[in-house]
């Protein structure tokens, strides 16, 4: 059996490729990404790579992964008929964003003919989390087997806005009380997102998302802990965010480096909390001008969530870059992970990465990257304080400027928009968007705006149209 499979040396893959490379340099093949870590052509068992075992904790509910999936309305009737459609279609739980958070009786109608003790029901409700919270708890009707997922997560959106109507301390103080007031009758959920997407969809590295995830977990952490609830139970009520885009191997990487740190972050707090991650399809990667290449992107990110080991994963709709999906968008973005699931089978092994030399090495690189923009973080006095210093924004500019010129430069391309452009585009429908409004009056920070990098290559190619 040996002789069928000979291993090759190190050498002799050297001297192999370099007579393919026709006389360039070997370490042209090695590239530096926005966190400084080079990437190598060749991984082998002489990298003394630690390994890497980063499975999700538990099945979900006989599932290797939550399916989840994001409804976004502001008409109740219309929202519950999509929350019924997917839940009836295959996914496990549902996101709700939209006007329907504002009061429990429009969300209760949106949920109409849900059983929360069995579909998990999250929200997306920004500074407004609290409200939402409140709401989606009368919902509940106090059943202690409810799985709610509030999300709430100011320090996201106050990074995403730049403002916000009081305090940003006194937000997450709110917040930290809504979860302690409704701890005792839902011991079922979950109460805190500690996400990096906002950095991802600003144009940052995967080292600051996951650092900024890290110091968003520390300071919802602190709160509750502060709002009455033990450590442990603030801990194991925190779901972690991160985002996952066409780049498969570094994202599912994220995933897996981003347990790593969660792991590395309970320890030092004592506790034995196991993470739990919510993995979202990045809109960064997104384009608009032509949206049907989209669903390619978005099965690679789902894919990532899956091998990356995920406990959730939540793909949006193809064309959301030119607004809400539709029932179509909808529905495709849940078949995707359907197919993923139980066709391609990617749950059916722990971790499948685990092993890789490549995967193992990344992965690890990427949590120390992490881990020391956290600490960064920590050292400019808490994930706030850096906010409205405007360093973490600065560093984000610069990761996003790398990238920004690897596109135009040619050293990166985009599917459908820098190669392989198709002349001939064919739009999706998509449901309108009310125009965002930012509520101010208390503190203010440089926004960490999101960035579409097919945006300015599609304004070209409409005015070459024109």
């Amino acid at each position: 059996m040996s002789e069928l499979f000979v291993r090759p040396t190190r050498a002799q893959w050297e001297a192999q490729a370099g007579k393919a490379l026709k006389g360039r340099a070997l370490s042209e093949l090695t590239r530096t990404d926005a966190d400084g870590l080079g990437v190598a052509p060749l991984y082998a068992a002489d990298d003394a790579v630690t390994p890497v075992f980063a499975p999700r904790a538990v099945d979900a509910d006989g599932r290797a992964w939550d399916l989840r999936t994001l409804i976004e309305g502001d008409a109740p009737e219309s929202v519950n008929a999509a929350v019924l459609a997917d839940l009836e279609g295959g996914a496990a739980s549902v996101i709700l964003s939209g006007a329907i958070l504002s009061d429990s009786d429009p969300l209760a109608r949106a949920l109409d003919g849900v059983a929360l003790e069995l579909a998990a029901v999250g929200l997306d409700a920004g500074l407004d989390g609290p409200v939402a919270a409140d709401a989606l708890a009368v919902v509940g009707k106090g059943s202690p087997r409810a799985k709610l997922r509030f999300h709430l997560d100011p320090v996201s959106a106050f990074a995403a806005a730049g403002a916000a109507p009081r305090p940003i301390d006194e937000h997450l103080t709110l917040a930290a009380n809504t979860a302690a007031r409704h701890a005792g009758a839902y011991p079922e959920a979950s109460f805190f997102l500690a996400s990096g997407r906002v950095v991802h969809e600003a144009g940052g590295s995967a080292g600051q998302e996951l650092g900024f995830a890290a110091a968003s977990a520390v300071a919802s952490l602190k709160a509750g802990v502060a709002a009455g609830l033990s450590l442990e139970r603030a801990a194991r009520g925190t779901v972690l965010g991160v985002s996952v885009d066409a780049e498969y191997f570094d994202a599912l990487a994220r995933v897996r480096a981003l347990r790593l740190i969660w792991g590395s972050l309970v320890k030092a707090l004592g506790l034995d909390v196991p993470a739990t991650i919510e993995a979202r399809s990045s809109r960064r990667m997104l384009s608009a001008r032509d949206p049907w290449p989209n669903l390619l992107r978005l099965t690679s990110a789902g894919f990532a969530g899956a091998v990356g080991g995920a406990d959730a994963v939540v793909l949006d709709g193809f064309s959301r870059a030119s607004g809400r999906p539709d029932a179509l968008a909808r529905r495709l973005a849940r078949n995707t992970q359907l197919v993923l699931m139980e066709e391609a089978n990617l749950g059916r092994v722990d971790d499948p990465a685990a092993g890789s030399w490549f995967l193992d090495a990344r992965t690890r690189d990427l949590a120390e990257a992490g881990w020391a923009e956290f600490q960064r973080i920590e050292a400019e006095g808490g994930v706030i304080a850096a906010l409205k210093a405007g360093t973490i924004q600065a560093r984000v500019a610069r990761a996003r400027a790398l990238r920004e010129a690897d596109l135009a430069e040619g050293r990166a391309q985009l599917i459908g928009v820098t190669k392989f452009v198709n002349a001939e585009t064919r739009a999706a429908p998509v449901e309108a968007e009310p125009e965002a409004t930012v509520s101010r009056g208390g503190d203010t920070c440089s926004a960490l705006t999101p960035v579409r990098f097919a945006a300015p290559f599609e304004t070209t190619l409409a005015e070459a149209a024109r």
